[in-house]
């Protein structure tokens, strides 16, 4: 029922700056918690951030708290994720979720993903 695309991804050094950008499908989207998560080649799919609908809570894992801020416009039906200060460990693909429920780590609690965009930061 929702269609997620990201977009924003990229190439940067260590030190700068890339803003993620996910296009929903739907006049419901305020009504979605979204979630990003990143996979880097050989491990698992790990959260990254969310932000409620139920509380308009955000929440970040340990390892971007601080650098990454994640906000949304329900009337353009985005969600963003500005990643600053990015470490070579950042590069991942980062794919955008969404739920119906509440945010949590778990991959499997999310009924929609995007597509998936590539970040990549050289050391």
């Amino acid at each position: 029922q929702v269609q997620l695309v990201e977009s924003g991804g990229g190439l940067v050094q260590a030190g700068g700056s890339l803003r993620l950008s996910c296009a929903a499908s739907g006049r419901t989207f305020s009504r979605y918690t979204m979630a990003w998560f990143r996979q880097a080649p050989g491990k698992e799919r790990e959260f990254v951030s969310a932000s409620s609908w139920t509380n308009s809570a955000t929440s970040y894992s340990d390892s971007v708290k601080g650098r990454f801020t994640i906000s949304r416009d329900n009337a353009k039906s985005t969600v963003y994720l500005q990643m600053n200060s990015l470490k070579p460990e950042d590069t991942a693909v980062y794919y955008c979720a969404a739920t119906t429920g509440w945010a949590t780590v778990s991959t499997q609690r999310y009924n929609y993903w995007g597509q998936g965009t590539q970040v990549t930061v050289q050391s």
